[in-house]
């Protein structure tokens, strides 16, 4: 059966992602929307409107416009949101990198997005110059100042007053990657329409007011941060204090400052809530409510951190193809271990992963998803598209739920292969492709298995020549070219990999091996 959302339809807005932005910013110019949580530094509603408005105008003068595809490889501070804006304002393309990405991993992403140029911070830019070289060479800037490289202030220019136009429909306004369903990173086509309508929808279903401050450690490059945190924040009247990276004693001291009315956070912050002793060093009685999201997050820690903190515990469910929310529980009525209810204008299925017939109340099947969120599609890749999106616009989510009878969803298991560690998506065949590139492993297979504070961890069987690498000389080898949050954190040493008579990985083999 399809499920309707209880909820009320809301209207689709003609305007782009800045717009919509900047509609709400024109009412409250003075107001602080931006402060740098590590300088105190701050921005005001109607600076941060002109400084993207300059940087649009500029980038349009040096010919980094309209069509055009800007990588920013930078961590959550101010001036993120304005080069984001700035360049959807503008009428191009922003391709956002994860900037603990190594040379090789930034090197994929800037030649498959045909990025036209790379903007980065100081700290940042020796992995940058060495990935732009190995990529296409484009030009590098940094916000700030570094030797070798173009200050982002020099590209600050003639004001642009209104939105480049631009097919809200179809227009990618950004490309963040995601390994979807199965297999390496890909970009995912995100249109204006997407982003504009996934804001209005969670500023409604979350009940956003006015003058509401988040301390905004989820990264602006994954949509997480940057869509339910960055847009909704600054389209819904509230404000963000940044931090570059997740920093426990910062983030309450954030909240604490800041009067926070809730915590945006993922599983493994929801279990330092529940158990580590600072929390009980800061006053956090003005939360009312923490939302998870990223991964699904047990009753049990759940409960634990509403019952600490005094609030109430709310899940969602989304992804990058979704803009990134389909599912929110309701403040006023939350179940325990549930994602939550569809969003409005948004309708979802439970399927029978064999047969694709629908799946009563109650029944374990993979999530359909159907919505305006929706995603374009994979950036040139139309046979990942298929397998991901129906001919009639649902999204096959990967991931095993089922819906009650008043319309909540669980999360139970996952279909795809795809590994969730501290939020992060690891690929296992990217995982296994650079294991056997070691030149004493000459086969592997990569797993996740359940844990309490990472969601899963990455675990690798492996088939070795003599003398086997130790578990610290495998991890130092995928380091060369791999994110510190894709290395193995395990590692079995077996004489062969269970695989069909196609060759593919039976995992759920090496699952019931590995449980036993």
């Amino acid at each position: 059966m399809t499920y309707h959302t209880a909820a009320a339809e809301i209207p689709l807005r003609d305007q782009s992602i800045t717009e919509r932005v900047f509609e709400n910013l024109e009412t409250r110019p003075d107001e602080v929307v931006l402060t740098d949580g590590m300088t105190g530094a701050t921005m005001t509603a109607a600076e941060f409107m002109a400084q993207v408005k300059q940087l649009a105008g500029g980038l349009t003068a040096r010919g980094m416009g309209a069509g055009k595809t800007i990588a920013l490889m930078a961590p959550n501070i101010p001036h993120y949101c304005v080069v984001f804006h700035a360049v959807a304002w503008a009428g191009g393309t922003i391709t956002t990198i994860n900037p603990t990405y190594t040379t090789s991993e930034v090197a994929h992403q800037l030649r498959d997005s045909g990025a036209d140029m790379l903007i980065t911070i100081p700290m940042f830019l020796e992995t940058a110059t060495a990935a732009a070289k190995e990529a296409a060479g484009q030009p590098l800037v940094v916000i700030g100042e570094a030797e070798g490289a173009e200050p982002l202030s020099a590209y600050y220019g003639e004001p642009m007053e209104a939105q480049v136009p631009v097919d809200l429909d179809e227009h990618y306004v950004v490309l963040p990657y995601s390994s979807g369903t199965t297999g390496l990173p890909k970009g995912v086509c995100l249109s204006h329409r997407n982003l504009v309508v996934n804001t209005d929808q969670v500023i409604i279903s979350g009940e956003l007011r006015k003058g509401e401050v988040a301390a905004a450690f989820l990264p602006f490059f994954h949509i997480y941060g940057m869509n339910v945190l960055m847009n909704v924040h600054l389209a819904g009247g509230g404000a963000l204090v940044t931090m570059p990276r997740f920093d426990l004693e910062l983030f309450l001291q954030i909240s604490q400052d800041h009067k926070a009315r809730r915590m945006w956070i993922v599983p493994p912050v929801a279990l330092a809530l529940a158990k580590h002793p600072i929390v009980d060093n800061y006053d956090l009685s003005s939360i009312e409510q923490i939302f998870s999201g990223a991964a699904p997050l047990g009753g049990e820690i759940a409960d634990a951190v509403a019952k600490r903190l005094n609030c109430v515990s709310l899940q969602g469910f989304g992804m990058t193809e979704l803009s990134p929310v389909s599912h929110t529980t309701p403040a006023e009525k939350p179940k325990s271990g549930s994602s939550g209810l569809a969003l409005p204008n948004t309708l979802c299925r439970v399927v029978d992963p064999e047969s694709g017939e629908d799946l009563p109340a109650g029944s374990e099947g993979e999530l359909w998803v159907k919505g305006p969120q929706v995603m374009k599609g994979y950036l040139n890749n139309e046979k990942a598209t298929a397998e991901t999106l129906t001919e009639d616009g649902w999204l096959k989510t990967g991931d095993i739920a089922y819906i009650d009878e008043e319309g909540y969803m669980f999360i139970v298991d996952r279909l795809k292969e795809l590994i969730k560690f501290k939020g992060f998506q690891v690929a296992p065949a990217e995982l296994e492709a650079n294991l056997v590139t070691h030149p004493n492993i000459t086969d592997a297979a990569v797993i996740g298995l359940p844990d309490d504070e990472a969601g899963e961890l990455p675990v690798a069987f492996v088939v070795c020549a003599d003398p086997a690498p130790s578990m610290e000389e495998i991890q130092a080898h995928m380091a060369k070219t791999l994110s510190k949050y894709k290395l193995v954190q395990q590692v079995n040493y077996v004489d062969e990999i269970p695989k069909s008579a196609s060759g593919k990985i039976l995992r759920r083999v090496l699952k019931a091996q590995a449980s036993a």
